[in-house]
């Protein structure tokens, strides 16, 4: 690694001295990253007893961001030189801290693995709670909506059952009112009848009175065509 730190330099133009004093102030970083790469490896968290590899990889942790923040601090004192300066000492910075990070962050993850191990358990539950809730909505809308078309049909059903009952008491009424007529008409036709055979009747009596009295007044007229008078016995005719 200290090579990769003599070429950045040597790439950079930069002066001897200059590039002295860089290659002074990052070299120590690029044998501790080298050190740590190696110890953190040795270190893997796989159950939460593991409490004493936790530390060290918190210590190791902490060790290191110690070191990236010391690197940070170094790169902005560096950096202010020179243009050429900063831009070798962004090179290095970025290497180093390419270096580092992913070691910090495989020591932060062992350090946290209780923790992580929680985050993961609560997002699993999480997600469980979400998938459970969205079944439950799809069941409840689907209830509601067979609950919907079992009322719609339902009602549907009365509506015709209403219908049939209107229908129904409509014929009754019609029947009703046709059945009122005829026996209206009926009633109309006997009372007719019954006048007319009044009127034949009366009409009868009155024509047999008529030729009674005709026959009594032609018998009437035979009795009466000669009188005579019993005093002088004269004789004279009447006629009614």
């Amino acid at each position: 690694m200290s090579d990769q730190l003599s070429v950045i330099v040597a790439e950079s133009g930069l002066e001897t001295t200059k590039a002295k004093i860089i290659l002074e102030n990052f070299q120590d970083y690029f044998d501790i990253a080298a050190e740590w790469e190696a110890r953190a490896k040795t270190i893997k968290v796989t159950n939460a007893s593991q409490v004493t590899d936790m530390k060290i990889a918190r210590t190791g942790r902490l060790f290191l961001r110690e070191k990236r923040i010391a690197i940070e601090n170094t790169r902005k004192q560096l950096k202010e030189q020179a243009l050429r300066e900063g831009k070798a000492i962004d090179g290095i910075a970025n290497v180093l801290k390419g270096l580092i990070v992913p070691i910090e962050n495989y020591l932060d993850e062992q350090e946290h693995f209780v923790e992580i191990q929680e985050q993961k358990r609560i997002e699993a539950e999480r997600i469980e709670a979400e998938r459970k809730a969205e079944e439950e909505r799809k069941a409840r809308e689907k209830a509601e909506a067979e609950e919907r078309e079992r009322i719609r049909i339902e009602n549907e059903r009365l509506k015709k059952e209403a219908e049939a009952r209107e229908a129904a008491i409509a014929r009754e009424k019609a029947a009703a009112e046709a059945r009122e007529i005829r026996l209206k008409k009926e009633a109309e036709e006997r009372e007719a009848m019954l006048k007319k055979r009044a009127d034949d009747e009366r009409r009868q009596i009155e024509e047999k009175f008529a030729v009674e009295r005709k026959m009594e007044r032609k018998e009437l007229n035979k009795k009466i065509q000669e009188i005579e008078c019993p005093k002088c016995h004269h004789k004279f005719s009447l006629s009614l």
